[in-house]
């Protein structure tokens, strides 16, 4: 999952902060805040097979590609957490933990960690029993013992570790 939000510089959210170091409910709240003010938000879902496909690096940038080429207006330049985009595209910079540096971009984090958990909570009810909720695709303990008991799922990205190669009794 990859956003990109343009903001209005007259009407920028409070309390927009790094997203991992805000709580589910904080991040909720502000995606509400950010959606009700921004001037565009767009974000991207990129499926596991293309993350298998291209790998997680040049997936992520390309679906952070798609995100800013789907706002509108198009922004006049573009701040990204640390990936530069391509030289086709308006002005830009990346920046190591832009995040931290830029409402726009720590807005960004916060909209698709938040789209990120609501598609998880959509996964788990189509796929029980990996508890999609609340490891929220990270490979928790509990998540792995899933994947030992049922094998991987359809939307698991088989090119990370110990996915791929699953037999029973291996993981």
């Amino acid at each position: 999952m990859c956003a990109a939000v343009t903001l209005d510089t007259n009407d920028v959210p409070t309390g927009l902060f790094d997203s991992k170091v805000l709580t589910h409910e904080e991040r909720v709240e502000c995606a509400t805040r950010i959606w009700a003010s921004a001037v565009s938000v767009s974000y991207v879902v990129v499926d596991s097979e293309d993350i298998d496909d291209q790998r997680l690096g040049v997936s992520n940038l390309a679906a952070l590609r798609r995100a800013v080429e789907q706002l509108a207006p198009r922004p006049e330049y573009v701040i990204s957490d640390h990936f530069p985009l391509r030289d086709d595209g308006p002005p830009h910079v990346g920046l190591p933990r832009a995040d931290a540096m830029s409402a726009a971009v720590a807005a960004a984090s916060i909209v698709a960690k938040v789209s990120r958990d609501a598609f998880m909570e959509v996964l788990d009810a189509e796929h029980p029993g990996y508890n999609f909720t609340s490891n929220k695709g990270y490979g928790s303990d509990e998540h792995w013992a899933a994947i030992r008991a049922l094998g991987p799922s359809p939307v698991h990205r088989r090119s990370f570790r110990g996915v791929g190669s699953y037999q029973p009794g291996l993981i």
